[in-house]
């Protein structure tokens, strides 16, 4: 089968469990894909290729196992997500080489589930970013136009999917960065509610930002993935204690009838590309003719979003990264003569500029002449900004808007931080309020030619509802088309 790589990852493993291809071809065709297009894309920091193929052997000769969703098929972890024997960098060289002797739990539930993990992605360094021109390593192009950056800080993630390369990856959300890289290649992302997926083994950038979730070709693969990656885990004290529900379940719906959207005129407003809005409501009015019904609503401070969000996430980081000092593990400078001088060298020569910048930033904003200044009133803007969304969803099942005011812009283009930290003032209020969010392409912008995502927001814990939606626009929408690589 030559076009085996761009099927979505159900209909893959459907094949797999019947037999009718085996493991190691899919996986071989994984590794003729990422051979053929890694060269362009550079979306992978490594890939397991001898070690992916050898399970693959032994999985075809044990036969198939339906107890495992997932069994046989390929998928790509973030770099920040510890693997056993597998090297987490992060996209730092502060970690470089450094190699995990565990797994965090959501990797542990895919291998449980018979996925086989072929590779690490590329990344913005500890997850700061919108671009993903800040790994150490490299810079990962858009697979629709190698000018054009795809997002971050889970660029690599959402490359490596849309250029076909596996059938779904996992991400990571700390402000939009799971959101934002879906929406510029063209592919389904979803953010879960804070405390739906463990993050133990992820390495942290803002604690209480940071979610884990699925970036895959459909809304049923991401469905898929949410599945078995949800729910309790006693070693994470934010994990929630609550029942996971059948997502696959709730899909396969055409009627929306009964459905309220909530449009905030927040996100309809100055600085909103033309084609970006056209495609958006474009999607909305598919989702009319199907049976909802819009209503508009106020997220009043949207405006304050950027501000409270670079506060809490600088602070949350500076806190995180101090454990990164060249003592324990990770790199080092040989040439110092005293610790301070070790702790400064190692971590100005291991850090990169954005992450020097943020750590800076947030031990500013934490330091006792500016906490109550700036942190503590953080805090009390973000808890509004909560009761901002519970007061929209009190007039409407789900809110709906573009992810980002523009498509996927050319790389070097935000070179201003502040130009880039704008790119995310549509996701970033999500994280805050810790509530789900997801991307979903509704087609290509009429003058850029590239793609265009629109957010679904819901209620804590509202993925279901979410997927339901998110599923019936995608199957009466035009189906996205694969980029030409």
């Amino acid at each position: 089968m030559s076009d085996m790589h761009s099927m979505t990852l159900s209909e893959i493993a459907a094949k797999l469990q019947s037999r009718e291809v085996s493991v190691e071809h899919v996986v071989q065709s994984c590794l003729d894909r990422i051979e053929s297009t890694e060269p362009r894309v550079h979306a992978l920091l490594n890939v397991q290729d001898e070690a992916a193929l050898a399970q693959a052997r032994e999985m075809d000769q044990a036969g198939p196992d339906v107890s495992k969703p997932l069994w046989g098929v390929p998928i790509v972890l973030k770099d920040l997500l510890t693997t056993k024997g597998v090297a987490t960098t992060c996209a730092s060289r502060i970690l470089e080489g450094f190699v995990p002797f565990y797994d965090a739990t959501v990797v542990e539930r895919l291998r449980d589930a018979g996925a086989i993990l072929i590779g690490k992605a590329n990344m913005d360094e500890f997850a700061m970013g919108s671009s993903t021109e800040n790994s150490a390593f490299q810079k990962t192009s858009n697979p629709w136009d190698s000018d054009r950056v795809p997002g971050g800080s889970s660029g690599g993630s959402g490359a490596t999917v849309a250029a076909c390369q596996c059938y779904g990856a996992l991400g990571t959300d700390t402000g939009g960065s799971i959101r934002l890289p879906a929406s510029f290649c063209g592919i389904v992302g979803l953010k879960p509610t804070y405390g739906r997926v463990s993050r133990f083994g992820m390495v942290a950038y803002g604690s209480s930002l940071d979610q884990i979730g699925p970036m895959t070709r459909s809304v049923e693969d991401a469905a898929r993935i949410l599945q078995i990656i949800a729910g309790h885990d006693p070693k994470d004290s934010t994990s929630v204690d609550r029942e996971v529900p059948d997502y696959c379940a709730s899909l396969g719906k055409d009627d929306l009838s009964g459905l309220r959207i909530g449009l905030p005129e927040e996100y309809w407003g100055e600085g909103l590309a033309p084609e970006v809005e056209a495609a958006c409501r474009d999607a909305i009015a598919k989702a009319e003719s199907l049976g909802a019904t819009t209503v508009p609503v106020k997220l009043s401070l949207t405006d304050y979003a950027i501000a409270t969000y670079y506060i809490i996430a600088v602070a949350e980081a500076s806190s995180n990264l101090s454990r990164f000092d060249g003592v324990r593990y990770g790199y080092r400078n040989k040439d110092a003569e005293e610790l301070i001088d070790m702790y400064t060298r190692s971590r100005t020569e291991g850090f990169g500029d954005e992450v020097q910048r943020r750590i800076i930033m947030g031990a500013y904003v934490l330091s006792s002449g500016y906490y109550d200044a700036y942190y503590r009133k953080a805090a009390q803007v973000r808890r509004l900004i909560r009761r901002d969304f519970e007061q929209a969803f009190a007039q409407c099942d789900v809110i709906a808007g573009p992810v980002c005011p523009t498509t996927a812009f050319r790389s070097g283009e935000k070179a201003d931080p502040l130009q880039m930290y704008l790119m995310d003032i549509f996701t970033i209020s999500l994280n805050l309020a810790g509530l789900p969010g997801m991307s979903l392409p509704v087609g290509l912008g009429s003058e850029s030619q590239m793609p265009v995502g629109l957010q679904l927001m819901g209620p804590a814990f509202s993925e279901e509802r979410l997927l339901s939606v998110a599923d019936a626009l995608e199957r009466s929408l035009p189906p996205m088309p694969v980029p030409e690589m």
